[in-house]
């Protein structure tokens, strides 16, 4: 804990100031005296608060322009405001699909959302970490995102409302998906290709970061977190990006293959049931699978929970299929139990 006299202690002191502040002009407090404003931890791209009177819980979250990964990545603070957007949109389409929005003050991208208990939201990755894998709840998670993307699709004025592409290729493109030129030469004709496609895919409105890191599972249904990449888009990039982690998870020690593999085909069963998938949309997802493996092992952001071993099997497994892509989700299924067996 930093000292009373310490630049920590005088930027949390600042910090705090500022998050009182923000409460009592948004009329969500009214003394400030009996607040308690403690940080809650596991944000890579932003500084989080629970913020409690004593009667109140709230949530304060504000984006960091350097995200606390290990590479130089800097991101926009503007993402804030597609994030206050995206939650304000989607809990007008899919009632508690997210956190509800109390207050947002663009200037100082500050912005409170209701509290969600933890004893009653556990996040979905930390059950999956635990081996609790329930394919039930993937496949509610597909549901909620299939129905969101369906309906945003309907309102075509969002486009204007969520023209994001600079966040997307910050937040993801350079990242993810062009930091690997570097380490893959060999396969930078074909990445590009797949980047182009999904640049050029604009159908509905997308989250771009559903993540287990991202998802509650509560009573009520998942719950959708940390929409900072919100943009219009490729639907597929949200398939993909879930079912990603799903795959890769499959790697754990003593992880529950068959349940996870399960539940990477109950999100896509889900999710078609509940959108307008189609087989382009597939076929996108299926293209995207390996580049986003690829991305966890050797992007700017890689998994923490994989040994080297791991990451290589990630890698002869992801460039085999980006060289030589399946069309076909199923056939990237089918491919990867034959190594994770």
């Amino acid at each position: 804990m930093p000292s009373p006299s310490s630049p920590e202690a005088a930027v949390a002191a600042s910090q705090q100031a500022r998050v009182e502040a923000f409460l009592v002009d948004a009329g969500i407090v009214s003394d400030v005296s009996d607040l308690t404003i403690e940080p809650l931890s596991g944000g890579v791209s932003s500084d989080i608060w629970l913020v409690s009177d004593g009667a109140t819980d709230v949530v304060v979250k504000t984006p960091l322009q350097q995200l606390r990964v290990a590479a130089d990545w800097q991101a926009p603070l503007t993402r804030s405001d597609a994030e206050a957007r995206w939650l304000a949109t989607s809990s007008r389409l899919v009632p508690g699909i997210c956190p509800d929005v109390l207050a947002y003050d663009a200037d100082q991208h500050l912005l409170a959302l209701s509290y969600l208990e933890p004893s009653d939201h556990e996040v979905w990755k930390t059950a999956m970490l635990h081996g609790d894998v329930v394919p039930d709840v993937a496949a509610q998670v597909g549901t909620r995102l299939g129905l969101l993307h369906r309906l945003a699709a309907a309102e075509p004025a969002l486009a204007e409302e969520f023209a994001n592409e600079d966040l997307f290729r910050a937040l993801r493109i350079a990242p993810y998906f062009e930091s690997l030129f570097d380490k893959h030469p060999d396969l930078v004709a074909q990445i590009s290709a797949v980047i182009e496609t999904t640049l050029a895919t604009r159908t509905t409105l997308v989250h771009g970061d559903v993540s287990p890191k991202n998802i509650l599972v509560g009573p009520n249904g998942p719950v959708l977190l940390d929409a900072e990449t919100a943009h219009w888009g490729d639907p597929a990039f949200d398939v993909a990006f879930c079912v990603n982690h799903l795959l890769l998870k499959c790697l754990l020690p003593e992880a529950p293959v068959g349940d996870l593999m399960e539940a990477a085909e109950q999100l896509l069963q889900g999710y078609r049931s509940a959108s307008d998938a189609d087989v382009a949309l597939e076929t996108r997802v299926a293209h995207l699978l390996p580049l986003l493996m690829l991305a966890r092992v050797d992007g700017r952001s890689p998994l923490e929970y994989l040994a080297e071993a791991q990451r290589g099997l990630v890698r002869e497994f992801a460039a085999a299929l980006i060289l030589q892509p399946h069309s076909q989700i199923a056939a990237v299924f089918a491919a990867w139990k034959e190594v994770v067996r």
